[in-house]
Protein backbone atom coordinates (compact mmCIF):
# COMPACT_ATOMS: atom_id res chain seq x y z
CA UNK A 1 0.00 0.00 0.00
CA UNK A 2 1.24 3.50 -0.77
CA UNK A 3 2.16 6.01 1.90
CA UNK A 4 0.36 9.35 1.63
CA UNK A 5 1.36 12.54 3.42
CA UNK A 6 -1.08 15.15 4.69
CA UNK A 7 -0.41 18.58 6.23
CA UNK A 8 -2.77 20.10 8.77
CA UNK A 9 -3.89 23.60 7.77
CA UNK A 10 -4.27 24.58 11.43
CA UNK A 11 -1.23 23.17 13.31
CA UNK A 12 0.99 22.54 10.21
CA UNK A 13 1.87 19.02 11.41
CA UNK A 14 2.63 16.49 8.64
CA UNK A 15 0.93 13.10 9.01
CA UNK A 16 1.70 9.92 7.05
CA UNK A 17 -0.99 7.35 6.28
CA UNK A 18 -0.85 3.88 4.71
CA UNK A 19 -3.85 3.86 2.39
CA UNK A 20 -5.10 1.90 -0.56
CA UNK A 21 -5.45 3.80 -3.82
CA UNK A 22 -9.22 3.39 -3.58
CA UNK A 23 -9.46 4.76 0.01
CA UNK A 24 -10.95 8.21 0.58
CA UNK A 25 -8.39 10.92 1.51
CA UNK A 26 -8.10 11.87 5.18
CA UNK A 27 -9.90 15.11 6.08
CA UNK A 28 -9.30 15.66 9.81
CA UNK A 29 -6.01 16.07 11.72
CA UNK A 30 -5.58 13.38 14.40
CA UNK A 31 -4.07 15.96 16.83
CA UNK A 32 -6.07 19.19 16.53
CA UNK A 33 -8.95 18.09 14.22
CA UNK A 34 -8.05 20.80 11.66
CA UNK A 35 -8.50 20.22 7.93
CA UNK A 36 -5.84 18.23 6.08
CA UNK A 37 -4.28 18.91 2.69
CA UNK A 38 -2.72 16.05 0.71
CA UNK A 39 0.94 16.66 -0.11
CA UNK A 40 2.73 15.60 -3.27
CA UNK A 41 5.96 13.84 -2.33
CA UNK A 42 8.95 12.64 -4.30
CA UNK A 43 8.63 9.21 -5.80
CA UNK A 44 11.11 6.48 -4.97
CA UNK A 45 10.96 5.25 -8.60
CA UNK A 46 14.23 5.79 -10.48
CA UNK A 47 15.40 4.75 -13.93
CA UNK A 48 19.01 3.63 -13.74
CA UNK A 49 21.47 2.58 -16.39
CA UNK A 50 22.42 4.03 -19.74
CA UNK A 51 20.26 1.95 -22.04
CA UNK A 52 16.83 3.51 -21.70
CA UNK A 53 17.99 7.07 -22.38
CA UNK A 54 20.50 6.36 -25.14
CA UNK A 55 18.16 3.95 -26.92
CA UNK A 56 14.91 5.88 -26.77
CA UNK A 57 15.56 9.58 -26.32
CA UNK A 58 18.77 10.40 -28.12
CA UNK A 59 18.70 13.47 -30.37
CA UNK A 60 21.55 12.24 -32.60
CA UNK A 61 20.60 11.38 -36.20
CA UNK A 62 22.50 8.08 -36.00
CA UNK A 63 20.45 6.88 -33.02
CA UNK A 64 23.41 6.66 -30.65
CA UNK A 65 24.40 9.40 -28.27
CA UNK A 66 28.02 10.43 -28.26
CA UNK A 67 29.62 11.12 -24.92
CA UNK A 68 31.54 14.34 -24.53
CA UNK A 69 34.11 15.31 -21.97
CA UNK A 70 32.27 18.53 -21.06
CA UNK A 71 29.44 18.54 -18.56
CA UNK A 72 25.93 18.54 -20.06
CA UNK A 73 23.93 21.75 -20.06
CA UNK A 74 20.16 22.06 -19.49
CA UNK A 75 19.47 21.95 -23.23
CA UNK A 76 21.94 19.10 -23.87
CA UNK A 77 24.29 21.13 -26.11
CA UNK A 78 27.97 21.72 -25.53
CA UNK A 79 28.78 24.72 -23.34
CA UNK A 80 30.20 26.83 -26.24
CA UNK A 81 27.04 26.51 -28.38
CA UNK A 82 24.45 26.36 -25.61
CA UNK A 83 21.96 29.25 -25.52
CA UNK A 84 21.21 28.41 -21.87
CA UNK A 85 24.66 29.47 -20.67
CA UNK A 86 25.02 32.76 -22.56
Amino acid sequence: MPIYEYECQKCKKVTEAFQSVSDEPLTSCPDCHGSLKKLISSSSFQLKGGGWYADGYCSSKQGKCESSSSAPTPCGKETASCPCTT
